[in-house]
C-alpha cells in the first residue's frame, strides 16, 4: 500500500472522520480555512499542528501551494504539507515538481473497541483526566521537547476540547518513565504521544500504556480506537498489530527543499 492509497474497505467518510478527530485532538494555535484545505499554525511546534491538510476528498489544489507559502512565510514558518488520501493526486505531484521533499511516511491504524476486548490494566499505569506536573515534565524530557516550546505544548494540551486521559507510569524509584494521551470524540478514541523513556523500553510498558488507555476509553463508551505511527517504526507497528489494530490509510509530508 502506498502512503496515500485508500484501501477498498475503508470509505472516504471514515477517513474524513478520523482526520477531523485528529485535528481536534491536537488543536493548532491558529487555523485558516482555504477552499477545502486547512492551514494549521502553532509557532512551529510539531508538524501536525503546523501543516496544510485537505479537509474534503479531492479538494482542488490550484493556488493552494502559493497561498500557503505566503501565509506561512508571514508567520516565519515553512509551508509543510501533510498529504492524506483526502488530497487529490495532483497536489502531491505539484509539490514534488516544485521541489518539496517526501518526508515521514506514516500510517493511521484503527480497531473496534469493547470493554471485554481490551483486557484489564496491570496496575502499572495511572490515568488522570488532566496532565499533572509530573506528566508534563516527564513527557517533555522523554521526547526532548525544547524548553522554548514547552509552554506552547502545555497550552495546546489545555485547549483539547473533548474528554482526554493522560497515562503515567513510574519506575521502581518513583520516576516517571511512561506517558500516553487519549482523546475521546464521537465514540472513537485516539491515542497520542505514547512514549517510554529509552532505558525502559522493551519491558512491556508500551503495551501496558495502550491497554490502560483503551480500558479507560471503553469504560467511557468508545466503540473504536485509532492511532498514528511512523511507517518505519517496526517495533511499534508490531505492538499495535498484536493488539488488534489494522491499517486504515497512510499519509506523508511534503517539506520545502
Amino acid at each position: 500500500m502506498t502512503p496515500t492509497t485508500i484501501e477498498p474497505t475503508v470509505p472516504a467518510a471514515l477517513i474524513r472522520a478520523l482526520e477531523e478527530r485528529a485535528f481536534n485532538a491536537w488543536p493548532a494555535r491558529q487555523t485558516v480555512f482555504h477552499r477545502g484545505w486547512v492551514f494549521r499554525l502553532s509557532g512551529g511546534y510539531t508538524k501536525r499542528a503546523n501543516s496544510v491538510n485537505a479537509l474534503l476528498p479531492g479538494a482542488p489544489f490550484d493556488g493552494v501551494r502559493e497561498a500557503a507559502a505566503a501565509l506561512y512565510a508571514r508567520h516565519g514558518l515553512p509551508a509543510v504539507f501533510r498529504i492524506s488520501p483526502l488530497a487529490p493526486p495532483e497536489a502531491d505531484q505539484e509539490l514534488a515538481d516544485a521541489g518539496y521533499q517526501h518526508f515521514d511516511p506514516s500510517l493511521v491504524l484503527h480497531r473496534p473497541l469493547a470493554l471485554g476486548s481490551v483486557g484489564k490494566p496491570d496496575g502499572s499505569t495511572h490515568i488522570s483526566t488532566t496532565p499533572t506536573a509530573a506528566w508534563l515534565e516527564g513527557f517533555a524530557a522523554a521526547n526532548s521537547v525544547p524548553t522554548h516550546h514547552r509552554a506552547l505544548h502545555n497550552s495546546m494540551l489545555d485547549h483539547i476540547a473533548h474528554p482526554a486521559a493522560f497515562a503515567l507510569q513510574h519506575d521502581a524509584q518513583g520516576q516517571p518513565v511512561g506517558f500516553g494521551l487519549a482523546v475521546l470524540e464521537r465514540g472513537a478514541v485516539g491515542l497520542y504521544d505514547l512514549a517510554v523513556a529509552p532505558e525502559h523500553r522493551g519491558g512491556g510498558r508500551g503495551r501496558a500504556l495502550v491497554t490502560a488507555l483503551l480500558h479507560w476509553a471503553a469504560e467511557a463508551g468508545a466503540a473504536s480506537a485509532y492511532l498514528q505511527v511512523r511507517a518505519q517504526n517496526a517495533a511499534a507497528l508490531g505492538l499495535y498489530q498484536s493488539m488488534g489494530f489494522k491499517t486504515a490509510y497512510g499519509y506523508h509530508y511534503r517539506v520545502p527543499g
